[in-house]
């Protein structure tokens, strides 16, 4: 591994996530964003949300069509338009949901007072954790998918952890898409229109979490739709029911392959995962450059309550 040096933020990702899209959103009242770091808890805070404003619901075909992901091209020569157009035809007559793996300014801030009521969820899990995921996920990723886009699968897939992190992540700078993220929300975290969530705190207190996103979006389900919410955004439905997690609809080339999404979970297993104390120190290293608030990062390993 390199020492820690200087990084100047998120590096550029795959060809198929083009940030730049969500500058041209013309975005509604109501709007909501979940904007969240790669194997962070995006799908399950996307099922929350739709769980909530559907008053809790089974019937849905993928969580895509219900919270579309506002970077993602879904083949080469695709259009930003496409994107756009797809977006202002959502209806008018409920709120639209938008995924995202942008922070700001590459994923706009509407401020209190610029004329649109948009919130934004934002949701942290412990880098390593994090990581120990992410490389298993790109590898997930179809033979399709990256002929598709005549990306060589050795660009972003290792056998192990290890040597994941040296070549991949460090080599490429990844480390800025998990803490330039937070450098870039952190003086936000306390903006009326902006939720911030901890994976570990949402993972300790399932119905807790829930109900606080709830309050945030002004939704209030009945005493009658609480159960189904609560079960349809438990790990154990979704793992069951994961092929409506796993973005089939997005292209008509597969994306990934079936069971990339819905993986463990769990809390506490980096270590188990390929995690070793030289990357875990070397991760913090370069962490603590990239976001030199020394509480935000002990924030974004530990989580709790924010100050």
């Amino acid at each position: 591994m390199t020492k820690p040096m200087e990084n100047d933020g998120p590096p550029k990702g795959p060809p198929w996530i083009q940030p730049e899209i969500q500058q041209k959103i013309a975005w509604r009242d109501g709007d909501i964003v979940i904007s969240v770091p790669p194997k962070s808890g995006t799908t399950w805070t996307m099922n929350i949300v739709h769980q909530l404003l559907s008053g809790g619901t089974a019937d849905f075909r993928d969580i895509y069509e219900e919270v579309p992901w506002i970077e993602f091209i879904s083949e080469p020569g695709k259009s930003h338009q496409d994107v756009l157009d797809r977006v202002d035809a959502m209806p008018t007559s409920k709120r639209r949901v938008f995924k995202t793996h942008s922070a700001p300014p590459d994923i706009p801030f509407m401020k209190g007072g610029s004329g649109r009521d948009v919130k934004y969820i934002v949701v942290f899990r412990n880098p390593e954790e994090a990581l120990v995921s992410f490389g298993p996920f790109l590898d997930a990723h179809a033979d399709e998918w990256f002929d598709l886009w005549q990306m060589p699968r050795e660009a972003v897939c290792r056998k192990d952890f290890p040597s994941f992190y040296s070549e991949v992540v460090d080599g490429h700078g990844m480390q800025g898409m998990f803490f330039g993220f937070l450098a870039s929300w952190w003086p936000l975290r306390n903006k009326d229109n902006v939720l911030f969530l901890h994976y570990s705190d949402m993972k300790g207190d399932h119905e807790g979490s829930i109900r606080t996103i709830a309050n945030f979006l002004g939704v209030a389900p009945t005493a009658e739709q609480w159960p189904a919410i609560l079960e349809y955004t438990s790990f154990p439905w979704m793992k069951a029911h994961e092929e409506k997690f796993e973005a089939r609809t997005v292209s008509t080339t597969p994306l990934l392959k079936v069971g990339a999404m819905i993986r463990k979970g769990r809390l506490g297993e980096a270590k188990a995962d390929g995690m070793t104390d030289a990357i875990s120190q070397h991760l913090r290293g370069i962490g603590g450059q990239i976001c030199p608030d020394a509480a935000a990062v002990d924030w974004y390993y530990k989580g709790g309550s924010l100050s």
